[in-house]
């Protein structure tokens, strides 16, 4: 797929890594989920550049960007306004985010709701607890790819494979397992203060059979924010994933409606 280019950028004593269609249209910035890095956004993309400059992040131990620095609320909303300010964008954008990168997009825009014009929640609601423990053994090299695949399990390896790399010795993963854990802890809580806090017009993306996400809850959160439309889709939790031409169908006619 050769509708973005990668660069990277230096903050917080860290190379981030970030993907750019490049062009004059308004901004759609994506945030990618929790062992996924900006490249699973490839199918979709090029659908969703028609008209606009689309932009996803490597999230801070995630795909191309370097691993080992602190994980908190504050520092994910310190890296999407550096990322802002490595690609020279000084206006209101576009949020999207899946899991992970959904719950980074609902404390950015409740920490700056006068620089997000909209934003898509994919498959994620604004309070969770606890953490993914069962991914520790997913740590190190291992000698083939198929030996790392047959560790991650058949339901999930494939939602990985753009998270995979041959490195000295083998096979592994591009982001610390115990890393992940960190990020999730600095993300448990009760947030729904957060998600009513503002106001921009808003998209959730339910996948109708999730296995970690309550679709009730994002019912809710569609039913109790104003401006917000629920809109579900026939996937699991990685909705771009696994329905992309109907991910791009349901994002469309959103962002037809934003005057940016």
């Amino acid at each position: 797929m050769d509708a973005w280019h990668r660069r990277t950028f230096e903050h917080d004593g860290l190379r981030f890594s970030y993907l750019d269609t490049g062009g004059t249209g308004p901004l759609l910035v994506l945030l990618h989920a929790h062992w996924m890095g900006a490249s699973d956004f490839d199918d979709v993309v090029p659908a969703l550049a028609d008209g606009w400059r689309v932009v996803g992040l490597d999230q801070r131990g995630h795909g191309e960007t370097q691993h080992g620095a602190a994980h908190t609320i504050e520092k994910y909303i310190g890296d999407v306004d550096a990322l802002l300010g490595a690609i020279a964008h000084s206006g209101s954008f576009v949020l999207l985010g899946h899991s992970f990168g959904g719950m980074v997009a609902n404390h950015y825009a409740g920490a700056r709701p006068d620089r997000v014009r909209a934003i898509v929640m994919e498959d994620i609601e604004v309070a969770r607890e606890g953490q993914a423990d069962f991914i520790l053994p997913w740590a190190g090299v291992f000698p083939t790819r198929e030996a790392l695949e047959a560790r991650i399990g058949a339901r999930l390896a494939p939602y990985l494979r753009k998270s995979m790399k041959k490195v000295a010795g083998g096979w592994t993963l591009t982001f610390e397992p115990r890393e992940v854990l960190d990020s999730q802890g600095a993300l448990s809580g009760d947030y729904w203060h957060v998600w009513l806090s503002h106001t921009c017009p808003a998209l959730v993306i339910r996948g109708e059979h999730s296995k970690p996400v309550d679709g009730t809850v994002l019912a809710e959160m569609a039913r109790r924010r104003p401006n917000t439309e629920l809109v579900t889709i026939d996937a699991g939790h990685s909705v771009h994933i696994d329905a992309p031409e109907a991910f791009v169908a349901a994002i469309r006619p959103f962002l037809s409606t934003l005057q940016v």
